[in-house]
């Protein structure tokens, strides 16, 4: 089975667009499946548009991310920055009832397989984020699973430790060879973040997303070009903040 994984979709459809459809022009074939890490609306123009279309997914497996818990009034928005505030209020007076009872219904945390998934971290699986090496080396050492997918971070990265040493080591994104997966024969076990569809935030503006083969044991890193003036133009014209728009180009 071919797994689709997209997180921090931040409500920017034509990057979530460009995703899907390089995802079914992909040289491997189509996905079978799709497994969401969170964080579908803020930020962006389209929350409702991208609820649409992620709920339209095959065999669609998606989690609750602090900016859909924040829309539902479930967390402070005062948490958040002047800028993520905005947006979420805007958010919050555009979002319709049918967006609203998909995001209600989001779990926080799955678990397939070998696979754990969360957009924080399993210990705080819609707002830890793993950043450095000393956290993310607590989470796999408390891990249930080989392997543990999350978001939040909006930087594409693999955290992991392998027996018998049990050090935990940083892999940066490979966008040219897959990944194989060595749970069973070399006992490791991993943190990977496929990074953001619709914010990206490693100094690379192209929608990030990934694509797991479950049977070849394989991960693959993506990235694909979009229109980011299209979004930009998009939140200029509802008023969310400049910073907002200007870091689209950038990928910060």
């Amino acid at each position: 089975m071919r797994v689709l994984i997209i997180s921090d979709i931040h409500a920017n459809l034509a990057a979530l667009e460009a995703v899907l459809a390089a995802s079914d022009l992909a040289e491997n074939g189509h996905y079978d499946a799709v497994w969401c890490l969170g964080d579908l609306v803020g930020y962006g123009p389209n929350p409702n548009e991208c609820v649409e279309r992620v709920r339209s997914l095959p065999n669609l497996v998606c989690l609750m991310g602090n900016h859909d818990k924040a829309v539902l009034d479930e967390t402070s928005i005062e948490v958040f920055n002047a800028d993520a505030r905005a947006a979420l209020y805007w958010t919050r007076s555009v979002a319709t009832s049918e967006t609203i009872a998909f995001l209600r219904a989001l779990p926080e945390i799955a678990q397939l397989g070998e696979f754990t998934l969360v957009h924080g971290s399993p210990r705080q699986p819609v707002w830890e984020y793993i950043l450095d090496r000393s956290v993310a080396q607590e989470v796999l050492t408390m891990g249930e699973t080989p392997y543990c997918l999350v978001g939040h971070t909006h930087v594409p990265i693999i955290y992991g430790m392998t027996a018998p040493e049990n050090l935990c080591a940083v892999e940066m994104p490979d966008y040219m060879h897959p990944r194989k997966l060595q749970a069973k024969s070399r006992g490791e076990r991993l943190i990977i973040n496929p990074g953001s569809v619709g914010q990206p935030r490693d100094n690379n503006a192209n929608a990030a997303y990934a694509m797991l083969d479950i049977e070849a044991q394989e991960w693959e890193f993506c990235r694909v070009f979009y229109n980011v003036e299209l979004t930009q133009n998009r939140m200029r014209a509802i008023g969310l903040p400049n910073r907002l728009i200007a870091r689209l180009a950038y990928g910060w």
